[in-house]
């Protein structure tokens, strides 16, 4: 059985951690499959938004310790370990900079590396049972798969640190007041993806994967790098199909190609 599924909804890929009997819980074969389905996504051209989420009633429990702890017990090469964790480096990097935007859909756990999954996505729905936890330090564990370059960025470097120490559960509410989470789904989470994913369907897929790429990077770059860089990618957008026919239809007064709707307060 496969241990994550890609799915196509019209423009959106669903990408599903498929191990529910473990609480989605990441082994060698999940591992092996994201590695795979990662670049297939980021190259499909016409794949304009990504949702991921988790199969059964957890988004993801991190690494399957048991397994884990099953392989190291047979070999203990500590640069073999090394190799394992810049192997997932590799696809994760890759997911955290893909030039499209990625959905988190979390109901349940996210431990671990479910944490990590969940502050790679630009926009994370949870359920109002969803919870939240850098769990490494209660197996011995520093934080991996990009999780100490991420939760500081996202919820600032003082709180990043009482997350990482404690290891504590966070709940939604706290969640979404930290940053963490854009919006709390009541019901159908899977549905309220796919339809914040839809919007992007018409986007300027150029010009946001650029804005994207720039702003990853901001947290490290200094001033007139980021300037510098803006200033390749407008250029770059200026000169874009989407550019051209947008201004046109501003100046016909015709509906734009892409708006966000104003009454959406998320």
């Amino acid at each position: 059985m496969p241990a994550i599924l890609v799915e196509r909804v019209g423009s959106t890929a669903v990408l599903t951690l498929n191990r529910p009997e473990a609480r989605n819980a990441l082994d060698y074969q999940m591992r092996s499959e994201l590695a795979q389905a990662v670049p297939q996504l980021r190259d499909d051209p016409q794949v304009k938004a990504i949702v991921i989420t988790g199969a059964g009633k957890h988004f993801c429990a991190g690494g399957d310790v048991k397994i884990l702890a099953e392989a190291q017990a047979a070999e203990r090469d500590v640069f073999e370990g090394r190799e394992r964790i810049l192997n997932i480096h590799r696809w994760f990097n890759e997911l955290i900079d893909i030039e499209k935007p990625v959905i988190a859909a979390i109901d349940g756990v996210a431990f671990g590396a479910g944490l990590s999954f969940a502050l790679c996505a630009d926009f994370v729905l949870a359920t109002p049972r969803a919870t939240f936890c850098a769990v490494f330090s209660r197996i011995g564990y520093v934080p991996d798969m990009a999780a100490m370059y991420l939760l500081p960025r996202a919820v600032g470097l003082s709180t990043a640190k009482e997350l990482v120490f404690t290891g504590r559960v966070v709940d939604t509410d706290e969640a979404r007041r930290m940053g963490l989470v854009h919006r709390t789904v009541d019901s159908d989470l899977r549905r309220a993806a796919l339809e914040l994913a839809a919007r992007f369907e018409h986007a300027p897929a150029g010009a946001i994967g650029l804005a994207k790429s720039i702003m990853n990077r901001a947290f490290e770059s200094e001033r007139h790098s980021v300037c510098a860089q803006e200033a390749m990618a407008q250029a770059m957008c200026r000169e874009s199909r989407f550019h051209q026919q947008a201004v046109q239809r501003f100046i016909d007064k015709q509906p734009a190609l892409y708006s966000w709707p104003t009454e959406d307060k998320q």
